[in-house]
């Protein structure tokens, strides 16, 4: 399981959870209009989810079903992705 940024963080991009997670598992581009959350390196500290300013952050199993579509948006983002061309903050 892993951590969920779904609609209400859309244009928002407060990086509050990026500063919280111990991981560096939260990541965006310049182009992008949300952060997304990287599965694969995601520990479900449950750190981020507090922090969030704007409620944007769910374990995947409990993503409210109107924001649904955002958990294979998160785990699309990453699929063929070069990391390096990500950036982990703002």
């Amino acid at each position: 399981m892993t951590y969920i940024i779904a609609e209400p963080c859309v244009d928002v991009k407060d990086a509050a959870c990026v500063d919280v997670c111990p991981v560096d598992c939260i990541y965006t581009t310049d182009e992008d209009n949300m952060f997304f959350i990287n599965p694969d390196e995601c520990i479900d500290c449950a750190a981020c989810e507090p922090v969030c300013p704007v409620v944007a952050i769910f374990p995947e199993d409990t993503v409210p079903e109107e924001w649904a579509e955002y958990i294979d948006m998160n785990y699309d983002y990453f699929k063929d992705r070069d990391l390096s061309t990500l950036k982990r903050s703002l």
